[in-house]
């Protein structure tokens, strides 16, 4: 073999390998922006997101509170007719029993419903036992009272209710 065929054979080795390195360069670099690009476009997500749920949040909370608006209403018109001397304490529980029914009906609509509790099964995962009291004619571990109504959303629980348990 001649020396002017080697010279050919490693030229063309090395432009070979110059050609590797060069297109192996611009991979990486293809790589590199398209790793920064999607950094970017879920950086720019979550914070659409987040603003999105703020927004719904922000929107939930102003429609009940439109909700409640008459109740705080109702509730002052209340206060101002219990100070007058010609208010009687029977109109004034009338107007109370107003209000706690047109709040229930708020929360109804709202999905939120109280729970019965007194005559069932005491259940941990509903009911917040606060005493227990011996179990004339009832099942042990019944409820016999309930302290503080619980409360539900759907199906979920809001707020146990806190009851006082039968006990053998």
């Amino acid at each position: 073999m001649s020396s002017e065929q080697l010279n050919t054979k490693e030229d063309g080795a090395t432009r070979t390998a110059a050609d590797t390195v060069e297109a192996l360069q611009r991979e990486r670099e293809e790589l590199r922006d398209r790793l920064l690009r999607g950094a970017a476009e879920f950086d720019n997500y979550r914070k659409r997101t987040d603003r999105e749920r703020r927004d719904l949040s922000d929107a939930v909370s102003a429609d009940l509170m439109r909700d409640l608006l008459p109740v705080v209403d109702d509730l002052e018109r209340a206060l101002v007719a219990a100070q007058e001397p010609a208010g009687t304490a029977a109109a004034l529980r009338s107007g109370v029993e107003l209000i706690h029914r047109q709040l229930l009906d708020v929360m109804r609509r709202r999905g939120v419903e109280p729970f019965e509790s007194v005559g069932q099964d005491f259940d941990p995962g509903w009911h917040e036992a606060i005493a227990s009291e011996p179990a004339d004619g009832r099942r042990d571990g019944e409820v016999v009272a309930e302290l503080r109504r619980g409360y539900r959303l759907g199906p979920r629980l809001l707020r146990p209710a806190q009851v006082r348990v039968a006990k053998a």
